[in-house]
């Protein structure tokens, strides 16, 4: 029977347990938590996120989800290679900026600050420069440009310079030149900046540091940092490198703090050092995050990981009656290259008349890889590749506009863009593709792009990363 013991609660007599075994066993509690429906849900919303070729998808997703979270949602739903280089990005149509969310950022505090007449939009690509400082902070941050404390030695190593970056006590001072909008006002005006802990400055003195000839320009707890996506064209700018500084409550661009560097190292430099400065050890942690787990991970040791495709490849020999993986490497790369050589003799062989469907199809072949860009400028390929990141080796390869029989390799080095036209060769009734006028010939251009992904040739490196517009 029942007792009443106070107005919330109810004594239930004792009834025999059936399972004994379970009350003295460590994992009860987590068994019964786990069965339990929870006593309160997160709320959930609906996003929209749109991939290169503009179409988009609707994901419902709880209220609290970070940027790295929707990424792994969409490559889940879309069975993609998770290579951690997904990221989320911000377009601002309206004043033609955007940047790349971190990792750790909440999707709807982002959205909450969109004004409802502006078609803003979120995208997932991938960003191969996202934590590529990390990898390699000494081509980020030219000597010209970046001043360590007095009491530091004069050599930095790689990471050392990592270490000053992510310190609360010290860090490395940016300076240069950078042109500022003048508030209010359509004209530009050149100053020397220089880039604190405490923020941003600029010298009413020529380049003097003392602290009566600087200026407090901005700080960036309460603001995001864009990257103009228009080049001059809608702010005026003098150069095409413009970045800004929009405060999260804006009321629009009469509250941005506008700024364009004279070239893209310079550019990256600044952009990076404020990324460091404004989020810290933070980035550090969502750079780590995918490694959690490997050995050898260390803030000292910081070593990149080999991508998917490389892992999973060994080389085979299949010419007995058993197959055997070849562990010596002279042995594996002499199997390569002949069958590379085979592989060119059978191309050759199909492509033994121009006319042959065989031929014609062989030669559109490349148009089915997602490394092709079929159409597009010289504008848009130098657009894709910025979103992509400007890491070594990011590539892509697009029709010719000035000679339409040919193509042109358009890769990423040096924080530089550079095009190289590759042109069809005929010989004996047979055609080819080079990139070094017949030097090494190419039956298409599928075979063309894997020899120069093994090796540089007569490019600056290798090619790494494609671009690819992705479909979601």
């Amino acid at each position: 029977m029942r007792k009443k013991k106070d107005d919330n609660t109810l004594e239930i007599p004792s009834i025999p347990n059936p399972f004994p075994e379970l009350c003295c066993s460590p994992f009860a509690s987590v068994l019964s938590a786990s069965l339990l429906p929870k006593a309160t849900s997160r709320k959930k919303q609906v996003i929209k996120v749109y991939s290169e070729d503009d179409t988009s998808r609707g994901l419902e997703v709880p209220s609290d989800i970070t940027a790295r979270d929707v990424c792994q949602l969409l490559i889940l739903k879309n069975h993609y290679i998770d290579d951690h280089s997904w990221t989320l990005f911000e377009q601002l149509t309206h004043t033609g900026l955007g940047r790349a969310i971190e990792d750790h950022e909440l999707v709807m505090e982002i959205q909450s600050n969109w004004v409802m007449e502006e078609e803003n939009k979120l995208y997932f690509r991938k960003n191969y420069a996202k934590y590529e400082f990390f990898k390699n902070p000494l081509s980020f941050f030219p000597d010209h440009m970046i001043s360590f404390p007095s009491e530091t030695n004069a050599a930095v190593n790689h990471s050392g310079i990592l270490q000053m970056f992510l310190s609360s006590s010290t860090y490395p001072e940016i300076h240069g030149y950078l042109h500022a909008k003048e508030q209010g006002k359509k004209s530009w005006k050149k100053l020397y900046f220089l880039l604190r802990r405490s923020g941003l400055y600029f010298s009413t003195k020529g380049t003097s540091k003392e602290p009566r000839h600087l200026q407090f320009f901005c700080e960036f707890s309460n603001s995001d940092m864009y990257m103009s996506l228009t080049g001059k064209k809608i702010s005026g700018a003098p150069t095409n490198y413009g970045f800004c500084f929009k405060p999260n409550k804006s009321g629009g661009t009469r509250d941005l703090k506008q700024l364009c560097a004279d070239d893209e190292q310079s550019r990256t430099c600044w952009m990076t050092a404020i990324r460091l400065l404004k989020y810290g050890m933070q980035l550090y942690q969502n750079y780590m995050q995918p490694y959690q787990g490997r050995s050898g991970c260390s803030p000292l040791n910081i070593t990149p990981m080999r991508s998917i495709s490389e892992n999973s490849l060994v080389a085979m020999d299949f010419s007995g009656h058993r197959s055997r993986i070849i562990e010596n490497p002279t042995e594996a790369l002499s199997v390569a290259v002949e069958e590379g050589l085979a592989w060119r003799r059978r191309g050759c062989l199909r492509l033994n008349s121009h006319g042959s469907p065989i031929a014609m199809s062989n030669m559109a072949i490349h148009r089915s890889q997602s490394w092709f860009h079929h159409k597009i400028s010289r504008e848009e390929a130098q657009r894709l590749i910025l979103q992509h990141g400007l890491v070594d080796g990011v590539f892509l390869v697009r029709d010719s506009q000035s000679n339409p029989k040919t193509f042109v390799l358009s890769l990423s080095h040096g924080l530089k863009i550079k095009h190289f036209q590759i042109v069809p060769l005929e010989d004996d009734g047979k055609l080819f593709y080079t990139l070094d006028d017949g030097h090494t010939r190419f039956t298409d251009l599928i075979q063309l792009v894997e020899f120069y992904q093994l090796n540089k040739g007569v490019l600056p490196c290798k090619l790494k990363h494609y671009c690819a517009r992705i479909a979601l």
